[in-house]
């Protein structure tokens, strides 16, 4: 896949992780940065060069309407769509009596809004020569971490469609990537310990590699490592992915 000359999309865009891929691609590529915050996408945006803001809340349906009508007429061009917005939430599954709750936020926001905004915006890709999309997913999408149980699922339930999503999509021209950090070092993470976590800038430089070569699971760092513990022994690695951390 081609990394310069793209209009891209970036949900999530205005911190963390998305904030830094939006940081690497805005150098060589138009960037379309979404978030929920006015100021904070506003802030964002005036730290890069060719970068556009548009405030919307991927996980409402009338935003994700007047977002997919203003790019259709603003960005024809629209190449790359990363989904990367998310929601999270520490678990404890003994005690805690708002699992439900919690859960039908995080999986509208991880997975069921990745699903809406693919499908709303297939006719604009499919017009283009090359195309990709690539879903943010997790570490955690092989393994389920008791803190991120419901967290966990939503990212295995992502993993799962985006793989039967590239097999639909291989005849279209439309690459389907996904992106898979382990913890990273975010204001997102800081209540699961995200200090113990890799720079997001590292996710950011291999994404961008994982993007040229057309590595289509991109398995962050340590991510990788796991999944071949995953695969070889997943008992272990759900011990793994449970051991404290300080």
């Amino acid at each position: 896949m081609k990394t310069s000359k793209n209009t891209i999309l970036i949900t999530g865009g205005s911190a963390g992780i998305g904030f830094e891929l939006a940081k690497k691609l805005s150098a060589d590529n138009h960037v379309i940065i979404i978030g929920r915050n006015q100021a904070r996408l506003q802030k964002a945006a005036a730290q890069l060069p060719n970068v556009s803001a548009i405030t919307a809340d991927v996980s409402n349906a009338e935003d994700v309407e007047k977002l997919v009508t203003k790019l259709t007429a603003d960005f024809p061009e629209l190449n790359i769509v990363i989904n990367n917005a998310g929601a999270a939430n520490l678990n404890n599954l003994l005690t805690d009596t708002d699992t439900f709750e919690k859960a039908g936020e995080e999986m509208l926001t991880n997975y069921l809004s990745v699903i809406r905004l693919n499908e709303k915006l297939l006719p604009s890709l499919k017009k283009q020569n090359e195309a990709a999309i690539v879903n943010v997913s997790s570490i955690v999408a092989f393994a389920p971490s008791t803190k991120l149980a419901t967290y966990g699922a939503t990212k295995a339930a992502l993993h799962a469609y985006t793989r039967a999503l590239r097999l639909a999509l291989a005849e279209t021209g439309i690459k389907v990537f996904e992106l898979m950090p382990p913890l990273v070092d975010t204001e997102f993470s800081a209540e699961i310990g995200g200090k113990n976590g890799i720079p997001p800038a590292q996710v950011a430089d291999e994404f961008l590699a994982g993007l040229q070569s057309d590595t289509y699971e991109i398995r962050v760092a340590g991510t990788e490592q796991f999944y071949r513990l995953y695969l070889s022994n997943p008992d272990e690695a759900l011990r793994v992915i449970n051991l404290p951390r300080e």
